[in-house]
């Protein structure tokens, strides 16, 4: 299958995109690892506190040539200090989470793709920023795959409270000479 090709750019999350993540989310494979479908209402009271700085999480969406393919969201750990403490990254720790939103894109590449372009563009853009740090499921071959293609390392495994199954911690380091 061939890879998607285009550009890959980042904006911001708006309140006009929530039915568009309110889809994503009832996805089944995007529902399998981000819990169950959840309604329009939820996928607001959720995400409406990071689009107006109510929560310390910064939430993107994801362009392919300008088309809407994925969610991505970025935070430094130290702002979740109950889960900061699980990882125990240190200071100096970014958190990421995202997927791919749209089904015919799942497995065709573009997730390595994403995942380093996000951390070049926006994740080190942050100067207080070094590593960072993704928690994924034990199970979740396909993702650890990404993140592993994409540059992370495996780094070892935690129980997070709350969690159905363990995580696996992948980090990421700021390249060596990149700007602070």
């Amino acid at each position: 299958m061939e890879h998607p090709r285009g550009e890959l750019t980042f904006r911001r999350l708006a309140d006009g995109d929530l039915p568009r993540m309110h889809g994503w989310l009832s996805a089944p494979h995007v529902a399998r690892w981000w819990g169950p479908p959840p309604t329009p209402e939820q996928v607001a009271a959720k995400y409406a506190p990071r689009l107006d700085g109510g929560e310390p999480t910064d939430c993107y969406l994801a362009l392919l040539d300008g088309r809407p393919v994925g969610f991505l969201q970025t935070y430094l750990l130290r702002d979740y200090p109950e889960y900061a403490s699980v990882v125990a990254a240190g200071d100096g720790a970014a958190g990421l989470d995202l997927f791919v939103g749209e089904p015919d894109l799942i497995g065709r590449g573009l997730g390595p793709r994403l995942i380093r372009a996000f951390l070049d563009g926006v994740v080190f853009a942050r100067p207080e920023v070094d590593r960072c740090v993704i928690g994924l499921a034990v199970s979740n071959a396909a993702a650890i795959r990404a993140y592993e293609k994409a540059g992370f390392a495996r780094w070892r495994t935690v129980e997070v409270p709350g969690e159905a199954e363990p995580e696996l911690l992948l980090v990421a380091h700021r390249p060596v000479g990149a700007a602070r």
